[in-house]
């Protein structure tokens, strides 16, 4: 970062609390306790209105501004809370730039703002129960870069069946999919000469190449979803879970088509799109009277059909 980027960061920064440090600056941006002092010191002559002095911290006079971002507390507290549940759903890369989203909108409000959206910043959490299947990987910024510029992507790409095996790809994106609790890049491959979905955690290497590709040869990616729709018939289940069992489930659940769950009150409720919903029923009667059966009635009938062919079993050879 150069310093005039630097010290636009550092405005932003300061802006964003009601009292800084020089050993906060130094440590956020990487650079000597000296250098901190230098740079609020040149904020200072450029005429920006820096209060207070070294030891004791610096703040922004009340009421300077910098145009044209200008939130309301309500403005600022939807993005927050709309924030937060997309975070857990993302990587690295864009992580990092809802958080320095949050900080350009912290730095545009009053004091009175300021503290009101920090403390629900502390007071507003995410409760997961479950692992996401992402690592910290950082391609989802460049791969949004590449959709929106229709760029095209070379890519190494782990198989699914071999942590070793990796093929190389020219891939031209259609757009970026959320589906099973991992993020998907949908996109022709010309290797393959055909559609495909490429799981972003198993990307090794992603570089955006110079070409511009022509997207409108191509489907649309609410196209392409419904054709894989129309290919496979699926049917969405929704059960609900006692929490105690909930880690017993977290990794097959995702081969049974998990999508997202939600915590409406005591008990978990799962979603699921099923293909097959007899081997899905099978699984379920794992986990006993723990699990139950919200939707569709054709899984509570096979839920049931199961349960009454198990206990004639048993009671059979008691």
């Amino acid at each position: 970062m150069n310093r005039i980027d630097r010290l636009h960061a550092i405005l932003t920064h300061l802006q964003s609390k009601k009292l800084v440090k020089a050993q906060e600056i130094a440590d956020r941006f990487h650079i000597s306790l000296r250098t901190a002092y230098r740079d609020v010191k040149a904020l200072e002559e450029s005429s920006v209105p820096v209060t207070g002095e070294a030891g004791s911290g610096y703040s922004i006079m009340e009421g300077y501004r910098l145009p044209p971002l200008m939130f309301t507390q309500e403005e600022a507290a939807s993005l927050l809370l709309a924030g937060k549940p997309a975070a857990p759903h993302t990587d690295a890369s864009v992580q990092k730039q809802l958080e320095e989203a949050l900080l350009k909108i912290k730095s545009v409000l009053r004091t009175a703002d300021k503290e009101h959206l920090n403390e629900l910043t502390e007071r507003v959490q995410i409760l997961s129960l479950n692992n996401s299947d992402e690592p910290h990987q950082k391609h989802l910024t460049a791969l949004q870069q590449a959709v929106a510029a229709n760029r095209l992507l070379f890519i190494r790409y782990q198989s699914s069946y071999s942590k070793t095996e990796t093929t190389e790809r020219l891939a031209e994106p259609l757009g970026l999919l959320h589906y099973s609790n991992a993020w998907h890049l949908i996109g022709w491959c010309r290797l393959r000469n055909d559609y495909r979905d490429f799981k972003v955690n198993r990307i090794n290497r992603l570089q955006l190449k110079d070409e511009t590709v022509d997207v409108s040869k191509h489907k649309s990616l609410p196209e392409y979803i419904s054709s894989i729709a129309r290919n496979y018939e699926l049917t969405e289940a929704i059960i609900t879970v006692d929490k105690d069992i909930v880690k017993y489930m977290e990794t097959n659940r995702r081969y049974y088509g998990f999508v997202r769950e939600e915590l409406p009150d005591d008990k978990l409720r799962m979603y699921f799109l099923v293909a097959h919903p007899e081997p899905f029923a099978r699984w379920l009667l794992l986990f006993t009277n723990s699990v139950t059966v919200e939707s569709p009635a054709m899984l509570q009938l096979f839920m049931k059909e199961l349960s009454e062919e198990l206990n004639v079993h048993y009671l059979k050879n008691a």
